[in-house]
């Protein structure tokens, strides 16, 4: 009889939405956080989950980390595909997907994991925004920022309308890493 495998302890959960520079995400942050030592566990909201599948990268990224990239909720009877993370990062972040963060609106498979994290203050989460000038210049933007700093998220912020910050990301991954 052969011992259960023992599962990693540097869990990397990576939230992606549907945001411009999504389809660079295995290239540009799972394969970097891997050759780092993480195991990268990686679930996209439905519309980065097609824009993914569209282009053959959930496959790819499955291939990469070892893990299905997920986009919907399992069954109650069905096992837990990923492995608790040490850490949650957020790339690319929608305006959406952090207003949600911010107000706890976990109506997605991708969301939901992170607005508990954040709750429960029990893993760091690094959020990376990746949104348009006028989503920037909202009114309930900043708001939705200072919110999620104040629950101890740390924000990777990029200029609106500017590439995806993926050195940035990974820096802030090593810091808390450090920690």
């Amino acid at each position: 009889m052969h011992p259960a495998p023992v599962p990693p302890t540097r869990v990397l959960g990576l939230a992606c939405s549907a945001a411009g520079g999504v389809t660079d995400v295995r290239e540009r942050l799972v394969e970097p956080l891997l050759a780092a030592g993480w195991a990268v566990a990686v679930t996209a909201t439905p519309a980065a989950a097609a824009w993914l599948a569209d282009l053959g990268e959930d496959r790819r990224i499955a291939e990469a980390t070892g893990y299905p990239l997920r986009s919907t909720p399992r069954l109650p009877h069905q096992p837990r595909p990923h492995p608790d993370p040490r850490c949650w990062v957020v790339a690319p972040a929608t305006a959406g997907t952090v207003a949600k963060l911010a107000l706890g609106i976990a109506d997605n498979q991708a969301v939901t994991p992170v607005c508990e994290a954040i709750g429960a203050r029990a893993v760091p989460v690094v959020v990376h925004p990746r949104v348009s000038a006028g989503h920037a210049a909202h009114p309930a933007w900043a708001g939705h920022l200072a919110v999620l700093r104040a629950a101890g998220v740390r924000v990777v912020e990029g200029e609106p309308d500017g590439p995806v910050a993926w050195d940035a990301v990974l820096r802030e991954v090593g810091a808390v890493a450090a920690r």
